[in-house]
């Protein structure tokens, strides 16, 4: 386990190093307005001292060693539009916790209502009507086949009539959360319920399930000690990586109810061109992405102590 571990994180920083590097490289190639808050009123002379103090007219392999001695002191450089002159960690910690906040309590969630979901799918389909499996097969299909961004409106738009609270979002009124909060996690409810559906179905039609119910025993003990526990395995690799997909609808959310957060952050700052402050946030959605994949892969293990990941048919 230590040396998986080990090859993972090593793979992990290789991945994330590739990525700043792309990053990098394709905004260097960006109009350079974006280094300047007043670049229509500087002259060429101007320009190129300041350019020249950024370091922005060093070779390209000079300038990517020199981020990553910054990265490596922990900083992501200054706001060029966005606060001009001011450090993107400090702004960064501030608009942070919000986004973490929602992100946790969505994917909380999705969790208590996509597995239970997926578990009465999957325990209806030996009944007669199969009722929570067609109530959840459609329920899915909706999910999946709707553009998520006509969905976000229309819970916005009715929900917040029923619920009787503002489209816009208060950190200081609970139940401006609620909207957003099911915003994110609807597809992910969808997600749970559909693969562990699947799963525990799959894992239902085995031999040693059919043995268990031949011999006698209750169909409730062999749902939760037999197929639950088998089925949800191959899901939780899967659960670190949905908090990445939870950030990444937090752009379009965030923005929609004007929250303070990462995902609005990300908006403002392309619009404006900040280039700096772009390749941070896209820095930090990388190295989500990146631990996602990690902490799924050491999960598994740790959930299932059976599967091994020394050999050749561990390898990914």
């Amino acid at each position: 386990m230590a040396k998986y571990m080990l090859k993972r994180i090593l793979h992990a920083a290789i991945t994330l190093c590739v990525v700043i590097c792309i990053v990098f490289a394709l905004l260097r190639q960006m109009p350079i307005e974006g280094y300047f808050n007043n670049f229509d009123k500087m002259t060429e002379a101007s320009i190129q001292v300041s350019l020249n103090k950024m370091g922005l007219n060093d070779p390209l392999p000079v300038q990517i060693l020199h981020y990553f001695g910054q990265l490596l002191k922990g900083d992501l450089g200054v706001s060029n539009r966005y606060r001009q002159g001011y450090p993107i960690v400090k702004i960064i910690a501030q608009k942070a916790p919000i986004s973490i906040k929602l992100g946790l309590i969505s994917l909380a969630v999705s969790l208590a209502v996509g597995l239970p979901l997926g578990i009465l799918m999957a325990r209806s389909t030996r009944t007669r009507w199969k009722l929570w499996d067609k109530f959840g097969t459609v329920f899915i299909v909706i999910v999946q086949a709707v553009p998520s961004a006509v969905y976000h409106l229309l819970i916005q738009l009715y929900g917040s009539e029923i619920l009787g609270v503002s489209m816009l979002f208060n950190d200081r009124n609970p139940m401006t959360w609620v909207l957003p909060v099911f915003s994110l996690s609807i597809g992910n409810i969808a997600y749970y319920a559909m693969w562990l559906r699947r799963y525990m179905v799959d894992e239902s039609n085995k031999d040693y399930i059919r043995l268990a119910r031949a011999k006698g025993v209750p169909a409730g003990k062999i749902s939760r000690s037999h197929v639950f526990r088998n089925a949800i395995v191959p899901l939780v690799q899967y659960i670190p990586q949905s908090i990445l997909f939870t950030l990444m609808g937090s752009l379009y959310v965030e923005s929609l109810y004007s929250i303070p957060g990462m995902g609005g952050l990300l908006i403002q700052v392309i619009k404006l061109q900040d280039n700096t402050m772009v390749q941070a946030l896209v820095l930090i959605y990388a190295a989500v992405s990146v631990l996602g994949l990690l902490f799924g892969d050491l999960m598994m293990a740790l959930v299932d102590p059976r599967i091994s990941f020394t050999g050749k048919e561990g390898a990914r």
